[in-house]
């Protein structure tokens, strides 16, 4: 059976009604559906009772509420993201630069030519679909966590250990080329280095005593599988920061030294986004009960992660965790279980 095909939603917000026919037919005539509004009240009213509704067009100069308090309303409300572009006179820069400043998307100058804004329509369908893959991937990391039993805060303190380790490396790195954007987006897709656990069979992934060579072998393959469900989705949305998830998935047990899996990576050849989150990783591992095992006295992990300082992880990183360590030790026990 077939998808039901969804209707595109446009809100069309201006006072003046021949400006709103003229969009109106335009957008009707290219499959979408149209929602009219005469002020920022009015759409404010329709957008809270149609919440498919996620791309508006508006005027910026209307009686009662203008478009510029409609953007802040709708920036400072929003549970979804609503793609806005706003119309504006060719001459009028000012107002221009104060939509876009108040959170406005996108613009068009008046007259409204139809093929420039259907154009501008498809940007802003491209940025909700790949918001909408974003969430559904991330709700996959959920699952994975869900499924494997790890403890509730897990995938919170990582990605907050990733981002402070992340972020010293940033500041004192600048060899490795690692921006505080990306340091960021490392912390961000972090929670996506085990996605691939969700292949795993129960019996391999909640065995209380350890795993035999065989079933050792299976649960190596959740790199792989993470790795290649997040490359699969990058490869349709291009979005750089799903490349770093797929990195994380794939690399986050490979070792300094040579000695991990998948692809027995050493040194520099390990993306410097698994490099952090390998240690990020085991550092709360080591403090988290697990099924298998109890967690480990706090100087225990430290003395293990300088032990292995130069042969699981790499010695920037160690470094960068040693100068955080007070702020890794506290999202610790701000997210403890």
């Amino acid at each position: 059976m077939n998808a039901p095909q969804t209707m595109k939603k446009v809100l069309v917000t201006d006072d003046d009604m021949v400006q709103r026919l003229l969009i109106r037919t335009s957008l009707e005539a290219d499959g979408y559906e149209v929602c009219e509004a005469e002020n920022g009240s009015d759409a404010l009213e329709k957008l809270s009772e149609n919440n498919n509704i996620r791309l508006l067009l508006t005027d910026l100069a209307m009686p009662g509420m203008d478009g510029y308090e409609l953007i802040r309303e709708i920036r400072n409300t929003e549970l979804r993201y609503t793609y806005i572009i706003v119309l504006t006179s060719m001459d009028d820069r000012d107002s221009l630069l104060n939509a876009l400043s108040t959170g406005a998307d996108d613009f068009l100058t008046k007259p409204v030519f139809p093929d420039e804004l259907k154009l501008r329509l498809k940007s802003g369908e491209r940025l909700i679909r790949l918001e909408s893959q974003d969430m559904l991937i991330f709700s996959m990391a959920k699952l994975a966590e869900y499924r494997s039993r790890e403890t509730g805060f897990h995938l919170e303190r990582v990605s907050h250990y990733t981002r402070l380790i992340a972020r010293d490396i940033s500041k004192n790195h600048p060899d490795l080329g690692l921006s505080l954007g990306m340091a960021d987006e490392i912390a961000m897709v972090s929670p996506l280095h085990d996605l691939g656990k969700v292949a795993i069979t129960d019996n391999i992934l909640h065995k209380p005593a350890k795993l035999t060579a065989e079933e050792f072998e299976i649960m190596k393959t959740h790199t792989t599988i993470g790795g290649e469900i997040i490359r699969e989705i990058y490869n349709k949305t291009g979005s750089f920061y799903l490349w770093l998830g797929h990195e994380i998935a794939m690399y986050h047990h490979e070792r300094w030294n040579g000695m991990g899996y998948p692809s027995g990576l050493a040194g520099n050849s390990i993306p410097i986004s698994a490099r952090i989150m390998a240690l990020a990783d085991v550092y709360d591992a080591l403090g988290s009960k697990r099924c298998y095992k109890k967690p480990f006295p706090y100087d225990d992990i430290i003395s293990l992660i300088l032990e292995e300082k130069g042969k699981h992880f790499d010695p920037k990183v160690v470094d960068a965790f040693l100068r955080q360590e007070d702020a890794c030790l506290a999202v610790k026990k701000r997210f403890r279980e």
